[in-house]
């Protein structure tokens, strides 16, 4: 299997982006592939899930590991292909969608595209409780669980990510995470600034 994509970005269009592997351009589908506009022309680090088929080996591919792993989760489920799990995954926040199939909430996850009652309740029955890993945060309170969702969380993600296809270390990222997480981020590209300035001082 080939787990991540590590190259130069060369092309987008409207389901897939091109990666320049030593001279080998791999195409991956991805949920959003827009979300890698800022990295045309430069070094990206795409994880990426190998679908292999009888007559085609399509690879698919995330901006973390958060999007791959639900991913993986949801092409598990009864009636969702990768395509349908392409289709919900490129208007998902990871956490919000964790924590709605936790408290069952099949409003919420018929707003996706392709999902319907029938594979909203499929969705719950077959990964209610395998999912926990990807929630922020949960308070219990009488009589229900309310899960809460931290959208900067998904933001300091993102901006670990960009972080490394700039060539920073995993030691040197995580040695900026504390700070970061005294003031959470609002949007990935505050994510990465706020670290760029903590990087440049250490």
């Amino acid at each position: 299997m080939i787990a991540y994509i590590q190259g130069i970005l060369t092309d987008i269009t409207d389901e897939s982006v091109v990666v320049d592997v030593h001279g080998i351009g791999y195409e991956i589908i991805c949920p959003n592939p827009y979300i890698f506009q800022g990295s045309v022309d430069q070094p990206v680090k795409i994880h990426t899930y190998q679908h292999v088929r009888e007559d085609a080996m399509i690879l698919y591919g995330f901006k973390n590991t958060s999007l791959k792993d639900l991913f993986i989760k949801l092409i598990s489920v009864s009636g969702i292909g990768p395509k349908g799990a392409v289709n919900i995954l490129g208007a998902v926040d990871v956490s919000e969608f964790a924590a709605a199939v936790e408290r069952e909430d099949k409003t919420f996850l018929t707003k996706f595209p392709g999902v319907g009652k029938k594979t909203a309740q499929q969705i719950i029955l077959d990964l209610k409780g395998k999912l926990t890993s990807m929630l922020t945060a949960v308070e219990s309170v009488p009589g229900k669980t309310v899960i809460y969702a931290d959208e900067a969380d998904s933001h300091l993600v993102d901006m670990k990510e960009a972080l490394k296809a700039l060539g920073y270390t995993e030691r040197e990222i995580d040695g900026i995470m504390p700070e970061l997480h005294k003031q959470p981020p609002e949007t990935t590209d505050a994510a990465v600034r706020q670290a760029l300035v903590l990087l440049t001082k250490n």
